[in-house]
């Protein structure tokens, strides 16, 4: 008797769990656009706002994170058959790659991808770099007297000792990606180098540069427009650029399943227009169009000057040892 009850119970339960994502996922269609991304408001928050404002009774719900956590959230959603995003933007460059080849991803060529630099050989539509983002040497300038011009130095001068942040690249697609290009030009050694004068893991790319703002840091690896950001409320920092320019693309995509794939070509194709560009260089970090007014006081290097110095990697390589890559660095900063 009890175990009837129990079983009608249990099947009356679940048809009212997937009632709700019945519901949940109808609910996201028509004006309603759901966006993942590891952008934070300082970047993604106008944009949001124009694209409302050409899309009058358009909603928006946008959940930010670190890419780590992105991509297990979208795995459990995959694996679960119900897809509430519609859009991913992030800067770790293996999760597109990865997302590609388990189909997730729709095929979707921007209408105005004539007008954009594209820093990718093999791109064939399954996502579209919205920047070229870039990292460079964030210094407090109350605790390094004298801005580095080499990414030796790090390793190196003993300011830098058990003093010089790097984000936890587990958690941080930017953080990965940039371990990936400096392990690319300079090897694993260098990052070892980095360890022996007391590199300190963070735990994310904005928490790198708080430190670095507040003096916990003198010195860190810091993402642009994070670093502006912080710049713009009088945080004492300055972004350095050696000639080894780590630039990471962020790409944006439309997942397959999602509930409102229309929709979110629309938010595409916006977030690629003139309009969404300038204020992407306006938040400090590099567009991908030529038409962009570069704002000076962020000394950011120009779009195509981005593409032609950014230190070359092939991605596919790159997705093909990312677990091992975490795992190394994850061991050398423990």
């Amino acid at each position: 008797m009890y175990k009837k009850i129990f079983t009608l119970l249990l099947i009356l339960s679940l048809t009212v769990i997937a009632g709700g994502c019945g519901d949940q996922q109808a609910a996201n269609k028509g004006n309603k656009l759901v966006i993942y991304t590891s952008m934070k408001e300082s970047l993604i928050g106008g944009i949001i706002d124009g694209f409302k404002k050409q899309n009058p009774g358009v909603e928006i719900d946008y959940q930010s994170a670190g890419a780590g956590k992105i991509m297990a959230k979208l795995e459990a959603e995959r694996q679960s058959g119900q897809m509430l995003a519609d859009i991913i933007w992030t800067s770790e460059v293996p999760d597109f790659y990865e997302m590609k080849n388990k189909g997730m991803l729709l095929q979707y060529q921007p209408s105005n991808f004539d007008e954009l630099l594209n820093p990718f050989d093999d791109y064939d539509g399954s996502f579209t770099a919205a920047r070229l983002g870039t990292l460079g040497i964030v210094i407090n300038t109350e605790k390094v007297p004298m801005a580095p011009k080499e990414w030796e130095e790090l390793a190196v001068d003993p300011i830098y000792r058990d003093a010089f942040g790097i984000a936890d690249p587990a958690l941080s697609g930017t953080a990965f990606m940039s371990m990936a290009l400096l392990e690319k030009q300079f090897g694993w050694e260098y990052l070892e180098r980095l360890r022996e004068n007391g590199a300190i893991k963070s735990k994310g790319s904005g928490r790198v540069v708080d430190d670095t703002a507040t003096g916990e840091l003198v010195a860190c690896l810091g993402v642009d427009y994070i670093t502006a950001a912080k710049i713009d409320k009088g945080s004492p920092l300055q972004l350095v650029y050696p000639k080894e320019l780590l630039m990471v693309p962020g790409p944006v995509a439309i997942l397959k399943d999602g509930p409102n794939t229309e929709m979110a070509k629309k938010f595409v194709d916006y977030i690629l227009s003139q309009e969404a560009q300038q204020m992407i260089a306006n938040s400090g970090t590099v567009p991908v169009r030529r038409d962009i007014q570069m704002p000076e006081k962020y000394n950011l290097p120009a779009p195509e000057v981005a593409l032609d110095t950014g230190i070359k990697i092939n991605y596919s390589d790159v997705m093909a040892k990312k677990e091992e890559l975490v795992q190394k660095f994850s061991e050398l900063f423990n």
